[in-house]
């Protein structure tokens, strides 16, 4: 089969065009490289993924429409979408909000009337975000709560997301799965996670900020266990009776949070090194615990994660010195992100 990826450079992209190819899929892959972090992390992302059997890739901004249908006209047997591409972090849609809505909210568009008007689409996989849940003080988040109290922009917009590809799903009869992603770090992760800035700044001798004082808990999910559930959920499309909509929204975290002041103390012992830390009141849009519920997804597609933080951490620690060429206790003085 032939799946377009959109987001196919970003972290979680990558690692999805990395599983369907080595199980044989051809992959049409989607991205626009901006610059909300560093854009050589994303073309060393491409690096490798181009050149794979199998892999095609296409610069382009997904809430360009013209762009868009070419490229799903150059490739006529794309028939599922792994929707990955937005404008991602929370505290960033405080500052800059006018481009979510051209990315989440315009883009996720695009995508919806691409796949009403593909040949046969057979499942729209689309990300949406445990930010949805704002200020839901009940744990652990289910799909099955309300969703109505976003505390940003950016959880806003994957809400939003999730209304309108319900809509499609209902008037087109296009099988559409929103999955609701939580804390996803690991090797070649976002520069603008946790895991990413607490590793750079230890190494480079800076403090980190810890907020709301460090009372603060994510269910931080490691990048493998990620991409099992996306790729179980891509083959498994929903399926309606009694005219019921084909689609579902899944939760696809641990299912086990931890303290952020532990995922910097497993950060200290596989770098060897203490951090500064300057510990800081809540940040706005950030909520101080998440928490998934994922029975839906053990029940519908077998889904367990398996890596602990302690392991995700080292594989993540290892990654950054070997993409860095940072050995063990040395000095660096490189700037975080490059």
């Amino acid at each position: 089969m032939t799946v377009l990826v959109t987001g196919a450079a970003g972290f979680i992209g990558y690692h999805v065009c990395q599983h369907l190819l080595d199980r044989g899929d051809s992959v049409v892959g989607v991205d626009n490289l901006n610059d909300y972090y560093s854009v050589d992390l994303k073309r060393a992302r491409l690096d490798g993924l181009e050149g794979r059997d199998g892999f095609t890739f296409h610069r382009v901004d997904i809430a360009d429409r013209d762009a868009m249908a070419g490229v799903v006209a150059h490739h006529g047997d794309i028939d599922r979408v792994v929707h990955l591409a937005a404008q991602a972090g929370v505290r960033h849609s405080l500052e800059n909000p006018f481009i979510y809505a051209h990315s989440n909210l315009i883009g996720h568009l695009v995508i919806l009337e691409l796949c009403r008007n593909l040949d046969g689409c057979k499942h729209l996989v689309y990300a949406s975000s445990s930010s949805v849940y704002g200020g839901n003080t009940k744990l652990p988040f289910s799909v099955d709560d309300r969703v109505d109290r976003p505390m940003s922009l950016y959880g806003a917009t994957k809400r939003a997301d999730e209304l309108m590809s319900y809509s499609y799903s209902d008037l087109y009869g296009i099988p559409a799965t929103g999955l609701r992603f939580f804390t996803v770090y690991g090797p070649w992760g976002r520069p603008d996670m946790a895991a990413f800035l607490f590793t750079d700044a230890i190494i480079h001798g800076r403090p980190i900020r810890v907020f709301n004082n460090g009372d603060m808990e994510r269910d931080f999910t490691y990048i493998d266990d990620i991409v099992k559930g996306v790729i179980a959920c891509l083959d498994h499309p929903p399926e309606g009776s009694g005219g019921q909509a084909l689609h579902r929204v899944y939760n696809i975290g641990n299912n086990n949070p931890e303290r952020i002041t532990r995922l910097i103390q497993l950060i200290e012992r596989a770098l060897d090194r203490k951090a500064e830390m300057i510990m800081e009141p809540i940040q706005p849009g950030d909520v101080p615990r998440t928490y998934a519920d994922i029975d839906a997804m053990q029940r519908d597609f077998g889904f367990t994660p398996s890596t602990p933080l302690e392991q995700g951490v080292e594989r993540f620690v290892d990654w950054y010195r070997s993409y860095h060429a940072v050995q063990p206790g040395a000095k660096v003085s490189r700037a975080p992100g490059e």
